[in-house]
């Protein structure tokens, strides 16, 4: 249809009769946009003025008409509409200047209705015009400024977009929502000492006299409005091309600008990758990166613009550790991956982001497998597990599929349960199925789906077919339709309820009984919640004392049980932690592990290992296993070669270190103080340089951390020493990166040290050693240097407003700062809701992280009142719901297991 109509474009001459707002009755009641009218084009006009941060904009829509209506309602927010103009298809052809709309708010629901003074027709394609002016937001989201200082002082402002989940309309009216893809020409507007980047390559630019050219963007494919971006902006680019021919720049501010050539290179080979994984080539010619100098999150996949926060793209060998080094990575990976999941493919509303989200952290691990197997991703791709068992064992969890409606719900479904536990349901359905049949289903998917928008059961659907086609998969030797009600049945149990199963064992001979339930942390045999109406068809593996080969089982039923040629000493399940589930081995179960362990720990994998420790503790949070058996579990340790598996092991006794030093219970913390000085002998191994591999470095990192927080004198000896060199250096001299946060720590600890580190933090011009700096310098004891923090945090000058969420969780971590950061919180909630917007993942991490760590009654009696008091402005966040639950279940933990751990102390010294 749109071939029948002759070429419109949009000139950026901005009318100025104002059609006014009036107040007659919305003629729209519901969240979601109605379906009468859907966009097929926007030819976009925007000029910011980067003096009075203030923005104009034109735009003209086409539309189609699916009903007849009087009314276009889409999406606007803080944005004033100067007019509003339709046109017809006979206006377009006879060149009339059109009919002028009326223009109705509603700001609750963040829609605008433009009343036609005639009915649109059903069938028809008409052109809406809109002129329309805004402020550059002081926030993260919608269009907004951003800042950074050069070299000499000078600050420098930039506009940039962030717009998912629902912050388009904040940039320009739009149908906001991700169903209604459309193609977008974009024109920017900006001064000669300015670049300006979109989705797409720039095809010219117009001199408008007054020192103002105007760049015109070719069209985009059809895509959602919240991958829409553009930047205006003074910064410079390392460019390359692929192998497919598509040009890869990545950007940065001039001072910064030598910081990207590792993203560029780790750019065009995940590209490559992606586009031979997928067998779909990248629709674009062109793809950016741009580190931006505020940005609220990690990063933004907008298609062809990708936009990040400066550490999650810049990497400087002087002050990049190894662990920079793999977050660098793992995020452009995951970005890279959403061009495909999220861009290509768009779940088709927010209750399934995890199509998108899921997907994206899954194939990190695909791709950095196959791109950088040297980084041994895998070893760090079970903290996914970890982090999803965390929020998943409690009951404030959610579906990985739910229903959400409104901004502040939409935006809390970024989180640990669409990101982490998405992506450990497809790998264990990946496990499932072969990665063959997985691979071959992804790939019908995407292109079924692409350039339009998907729902779960359509992966579901695409999943069958591969493994119809393929000849069936174990345990679905059947017909399409049942393999297809196999694997609908199998993942609705794993999409549709919320929380994790619980696998109980019991050997019984040659029979191993099997029991289901779901796993609850903090919620012991006595509670009601103990029993549950849960289950889930899970698809089991194991191992046996006689037999090394995976075994595999789908337990459907609350109970089951297996039949083994023969009686086995011992029996594990989950092999690798492939699978979303935990295990509880009753009877002996435990104690034949640990014995095990203690005689040979090389008969399980280090996968295996990591898993049993993980499962041994968190089994104590639910009142399954009692604390000593844990925590004999650990003695095997000492023998530990594996650096994962040693770091998971020795994360758990610090972890009850802190919460006894919170908790200032010094008699249990200085024996728990000996007990991690009993791995003196691995801690004096540790060199102090950047040697090794990834684990090895990131062993020593944490490990020479911890011991010198432990005060153990040879670790404060030599961090005293660098720390004494490299200030004495001016900050010149080069430290080993992995152990920069360990010297600083140390370092910050005098007065002198600790002032010397905030005036480096302010000179440094790379966010990885700005970050490490900052760290040390909020684990000061001095009350009045934390508050210190507090304040340049809020001021926004010397610590950006970007980090404030992270440094008060890290100031709430220190013994001496938690109160401090608890009642900076309670006392200053509005302010902070001034910063960031109420369900965002600052406002969302300064929660859960200011208070998380509570463990006793008074505590939390005290976050009760404060959420209470909130009303509308965070008591209906369901991060509060977690708090309130964490805190509890931190208070249950002590009271069940401090005598137990008392007396395990005493026993084992």
């Amino acid at each position: 249809m749109l071939c029948l109509l002759p070429p419109v474009h949009t000139s950026c001459a901005f009318l100025s009769t104002p059609s006014g707002m009036h107040t007659l009755p919305f003629p729209w009641n519901s969240l979601k946009l109605p379906r009468v009218i859907v966009p097929l084009h926007y030819d976009l006009c925007i000029h910011p003025d980067l003096s009075t941060f203030h923005f104009t904009g034109q735009e003209t829509i086409e539309i189609f008409v699916r009903t007849n209506t009087s009314f276009i309602i889409l999406h606007s927010k803080d944005l004033e509409i100067t007019s509003s103009v339709l046109l017809s298809k006979d206006d377009m052809w006879s060149s009339t200047p059109g009919k002028k709309l009326q223009v109705l708010e509603h700001p609750a629901h963040e829609q605008i209705a433009l009343q036609s003074p005639e009915e649109l027709v059903v069938g028809q394609v008409y052109l809406v015009t809109i002129e329309f002016h805004g402020k550059l937001a002081d926030g993260f989201d919608g269009f907004y400024k951003s800042s950074y200082k050069t070299h000499g002082g000078e600050t420098r402002i930039i506009a940039t977009t962030d717009f998912e989940p629902t912050s388009a309309r904040m940039a320009f009216p739009c149908f906001d929502e991700p169903s209604f893809k459309a193609n977008f020409s974009i024109k920017i507007r900006r001064e000669k000492q300015h670049i300006a980047l979109s989705n797409m390559p720039k095809i010219k630019t117009t001199e408008l006299g007054g020192g103002l050219l105007e760049d015109h963007f070719d069209v985009t494919v059809k895509m959602s409005t919240y991958l829409v971006a553009y930047v205006i902006c003074d910064f410079k680019s390392l460019e390359a091309t692929t192998s497919s021919g598509i040009k890869v720049s990545v950007y940065a501010s001039p001072d910064k600008w030598d910081q990207t050539r590792y993203a560029l290179n780790a750019a065009v080979k995940l590209l490559e990758f992606y586009e031979k994984h997928f067998d779909i080539s990248f629709p674009l010619p062109k793809l950016d990166l741009i580190a931006v100098p505020d940005f609220q999150s990690g990063a933004m996949e907008n298609w062809g613009l990708i936009t990040y926060r400066e550490t999650s793209l810049l990497y400087d060998p002087k002050t990049s550790s190894a662990a920079d080094k793999l977050w660098v990575t793992k995020v452009i990976a995951h970005e890279l991956a959403h061009q495909w999941f999220g861009n290509l493919v768009t779940m088709e509303w927010w209750n399934d982001i995890w199509l998108n989200e899921g997907f994206a952290r899954f194939m990190e691990l695909v791709s950095l497998n196959a791109t950088y197997p040297e980084l041994q991703y895998e070893d760090f791709f079970m903290n996914a597990y970890f982090g999803a068992i965390a929020r998943d064992s409690l009951n404030s969890s959610h579906p990985i599929s739910n229903p959400a409606e409104t901004p502040i719900q939409i935006n809390e479904m970024f989180d640990t349960v669409s990101y982490d536990k998405g992506a450990c349901i497809l790998k264990m359905l990946q496990d499932f199925l072969s990665k063959q049949v997985f691979q071959k289903g992804v790939i019908q998917y995407l292109k079924k789906y692409s350039y339009r928008n998907a729902k779960t059961d359509d992966l579901w659907n695409s999943l069958a077919d591969v493994s119809s086609s393929l000849g069936g998969i174990m345990f679905l030797k059947n017909k399409h339709w049942q393999i297809l009600t196999e694997i609908k049945e199998m993942m609705n149990t794993w999409t549709h309820q919320k929380g994790i199963p619980l696998v109980l064992v019991k050997c019984e001979g040659n029979t191993i009984k099997l029991r289901q339930e779901r796993f609850l942390k903090g919620v012991f045999e006595e509670d009601p919640e103990w029993a549950n109406l849960y289950f889930w068809h899970i698809p089991l593996t194991y191992i046996t004392s006689s037999s090394n080969t995976v075994h595999r089982h789908v337990l459907k039923t609350k109970t089951d049980s297996l039949k083994l040629k023969e009686g086995v000493a011992w029996v594990k399940f989950n092999v690798d932690m492939n699978g979303y589930y935990i295990v509880h081995y009753e009877g002996n179960g435990w104690d034949n592990i640990i014995t095990l362990l203690d005689q040979n720990h090389t008969l399980f994998s280090p996968q295996d290992r990591v898993n049993l420790i993980h499962n041994a503790f968190e089994l104590v949070s639910a009142g399954r296993l009692s604390l000593d058996r844990a925590l004999d579990l650990t003695r095997y340790l000492q023998h530990e070669t594996n650096n994962i598996v040693f770091l998971k092991g020795l994360g758990y006794l610090e972890s009850i270190y802190h919460v006894m030093e919170r908790r200032n219970i010094s008699s249990v913390s200085e024996h728990l103080k000996y007990i991690l000085r009993s791995f003196k002998p691995v801690i004096d191994r540790q060199t102090w340089n950047d040697e090794g591999s990834v684990s090895d470095r990131m062993l020593r990192s944490d490990l020479l951390l911890l011991a010198c927080d432990l005060r153990y004198s040879p670790c404060l000896q030599k961090a005293n020493e660098l720390f004494s060199q490299w200030m004495g250096s001016g900050g010149n001299l080069d430290l080993p990166t992995d152990l920069l946060k360990t010297v600083y720590s140390v370092g910050a600890q005098t007065g002198a040290g600790w002032n010397y580190l905030l005036k480096q933090y302010s000179l440094s011009v790379s966010d990885a050693e700005k970050n490490k700096i900052l760290y040390a310098l909020t684990t000061s004891r001095h009350h009045e240097k934390l508050a210190k923090l507090i304040t340049l945090g809020m001021e926004g000058e010397v610590i950006k407003t970007q980090n404030l969420a992270i440094l008060l969780h890290a100031i709430a971590r220190n013994p001496e700062g938690q109160r401090l950061a608890w009642n900076f919180v309670r006392e200053n909630w509005k302010k902070l809701l001034e910063k960031f917007e109420l369900a965002s993942f600052s406002i969302r991490t300064i929660i859960f992280g200011t208070t998380s760590h509570f463990s006793s009654r008074d505590e939390l009696e005290e976050v009760k009142i404060f959420f209470k008091s909130l009303n509308n402005q965070g008591s209906q966040l369901k991060i509060t719901r977690v708090v309130l639950e964490t805190i509890t279940k931190n208070i249950r933990w002590l009271e069940k297991n401090l005598s137990s751990l008392r007396n395990w102390l005493l026993n084992n010294l």
